[in-house]
């Protein structure tokens, strides 16, 4: 039987990217999905492309979230699932750090998550049937960056919230574990490659190949690889586990 089957699941940022994978992967185990994101566009395609339920959400306005939330409670009937995975990135050296790049990605990948975390919270606890919420840190929240202070600071609050939310919400039958990816092979990973061309001079492609080639797996990882850790805190089998995270970087770090 699939390790899914008769669950929903809610994916932030699920329209592409990793997000996508996790997607797939749920669906492939029997899971009815709704995929969430900014684009509307990306939405429609998401939808068209692999048959789930899509729907805008902007994880920095509550009230996008509110109705995001309560858009799926309509569609798929309740919440099993929730995959926090929207995020962004941007990088300077610590003398070139913008407020409003500080801003943005606090937004972004901590309130964000912690808000849409509390809002399927609430749904898991009236219905009172427990859940799997499932957040996205980084490889990066591990440790510093040069040139990444602001989202390796963003990264290890999202750990921390995950292990306090997983200690809040445990006695609600509700599991808060989050998985930290190393490199992988994704549009983001596109966009951060040329943000270090930029910074560091290098041609386009360059700091990619060199970060690929440092992995002690000895390249990125792909989305897929990823999706089978989401596919596996979501199931049944990872019932015992909360407030952990969960390092899926070909040896890049070792927890």
């Amino acid at each position: 039987m699939a390790r899914l089957s008769g669950k929903t699941a809610l994916i932030t940022g699920g329209a592409r990217g990793i997000g996508a994978a996790f997607a797939r992967a749920f669906l492939r185990e029997g899971a009815t999905v709704m995929v969430a994101d900014l684009s509307e566009l990306a939405v429609k395609q998401a939808a068209h492309q692999m048959g789930v339920n899509g729907v805008v959400m902007d994880v920095t306005r509550q009230d996008s979230i509110d109705a995001a939330i309560a858009h799926a409670q309509v569609t798929m009937g309740h919440i099993d699932i929730l995959v926090n995975n929207a995020g962004v990135y941007d990088l300077a050296p610590i003398t070139d750090i913008t407020r409003a790049s500080y801003d943005r990605l606090f937004a972004v990948n901590v309130a964000g998550t912690l808000f849409v975390l509390q809002a399927a919270a609430r749904h898991m606890i009236q219905r009172g049937q427990g859940g799997r919420i499932i957040n996205l840190a980084s490889q990066a929240g591990r440790r510093g960056e040069p040139l990444g202070a602001v989202y390796c600071a963003t990264k290890a609050a999202v750990i921390s919230l995950t292990q306090s939310a997983g200690l809040n919400l445990i006695k609600h039958g509700i599991t808060v574990n989050a998985i930290a990816p190393g490199v992988i092979e994704s549009d983001m990973w596109d966009h951060v490659d040329s943000l270090f061309a930029a910074a560091e001079g290098l041609p386009l492609g360059e700091k990619k190949r060199r970060v690929g080639d440092a992995v002690p797996y000895g390249r990125f990882g792909t989305p897929d690889e990823v999706a089978g850790m989401a596919v596996f805190l979501a199931s049944d089998e990872a019932a015992y586990i909360t407030a952990q995270t969960y390092g899926v970087d070909g040896g890049n770090w070792m927890a």
